[in-house]
């Protein structure tokens, strides 16, 4: 059914609409004016050789999906919530420490210096140059200050940019996903929302973009309010299989990595379930038959992460604004989580 009526945007979805706008431009900016604390990481990283990255949220799910870049480079690179470490900590001792927190006050980053007292390795990234954060720690700072929308879109892509200045400094060559940035590719999600039309629920996976199907799954359940959630495709494959069906929605990364043939086959055997299957691919490999394949310039890493996320985020933003009346619009949340 398609209507004609003239519907006012969401003002939530509005706010998430400016954000969205402005985060290539100030993902360079970040980049950019990173370099000199990036290099100060990068240096703390080859001292260390362990990386411990801790945040809450979207900032999480950056973390989930650069760890596995930082351990390409050799680096025991290890991503864990910051509520997990405050309540089952890691050791410490001997590692460089990224925290990571868009706003730089959230509840669990201020318990954290408090109880430990930060040590000389730690790193900030965040977007708000005057908070708790990084008035704590040394730290990477974002351009374009606060996201004021409340899921993350503009931060997330702002904080990968960070993490491209460490990479580079760390001797990787940031030429494609800079590239990427200034040039961004854009899509038809429409094919792909209307797959989706009649699901529930959504599970988002990836193998080694799973970092990425993460902070997809969270912008789902904060805007649609369904319970959409990720599974790692190892672990899709143990088991919770059984709940594919037409009411599932599937979302897949693909990227051009090793792991790619094992995205290509999870996609078959979801297509089998009758469940609808949405491929975001910057691989080279074939589309699967059945699913809805969005295909990017081959790429991996942050190009794939930088050229993905953008067109992720408006099926995420087009999903929640067909269910939800003022979708954007936190009604048992808040932007800045300051409680435990």
């Amino acid at each position: 059914m398609t209507m004609t009526t003239d519907r006012i945007r969401p003002a939530g979805l509005a706010a998430i609409d400016r954000e969205m706008a402005r985060q290539h431009a100030d993902a360079i900016a970040s980049y950019e004016a990173a370099a000199p604390m990036a290099a100060r990481a990068a240096a703390s990283l080859k001292k260390t050789g362990r990386l411990l990255l801790i945040g809450m949220g979207g900032s999480h799910a950056v973390n989930r999906a650069v760890e596995p870049l930082y351990r390409a480079l050799g680096i025991e690179a290890v991503a864990l919530p910051l509520s997990e470490q405050l309540g089952q900590p890691l050791p410490i001792a001997g590692k460089t420490i990224f925290v990571t927190s868009q706003s730089g006050e959230s509840a669990e980053v201020v318990r954290w210096f408090n109880e430990t007292g930060g040590t000389q390795e730690t790193f900030g990234l965040t977007l708000e140059g005057s908070s708790f954060l990084a008035r704590t720690a040394p730290s990477l700072i974002g351009s374009g200050g606060t996201e004021l929308a409340f899921a993350a879109t503009r931060s997330l892509t702002v904080t990968f940019a960070l993490h491209l200045a460490i990479l580079a400094a760390l001797g990787e060559d940031p030429t494609g996903a800079l590239a990427v940035l200034k040039t961004p590719e854009d899509h038809d999600v429409s094919a792909a929302l209307a797959a989706l039309e009649t699901v529930s629920t959504v599970v988002t996976s990836g193998r080694r973009l799973q970092g990425v199907a993460e902070a997809l799954a969270l912008g789902l359940a904060e805007l649609s309010r369904r319970p959409c959630f990720s599974l790692e495709g190892g672990q899709l494959r143990h088991g919770p299989m059984e709940m594919l069906g037409p009411e599932i929605g599937l979302v897949l990364f693909r990227g051009l990595d090793g792991t790619s043939g094992l995205v290509t086959a999870m996609a078959v055997s979801a297509v089998e379930t009758g469940a609808p299957v949405v491929l975001f691919d910057a691989s080279n490999e074939a589309a699967v038959a059945g699913a809805v394949t969005i295909r990017f310039a081959p790429a991996t890493g942050l190009a794939a992460i930088f050229a993905m996320l953008p067109v992720a985020q408006r099926l995420m933003i087009a999903f929640a604004d067909a269910r939800v009346e003022n979708a954007g619009t936190p009604v048992r949340s808040t932007k800045i989580t300051r409680s435990e």
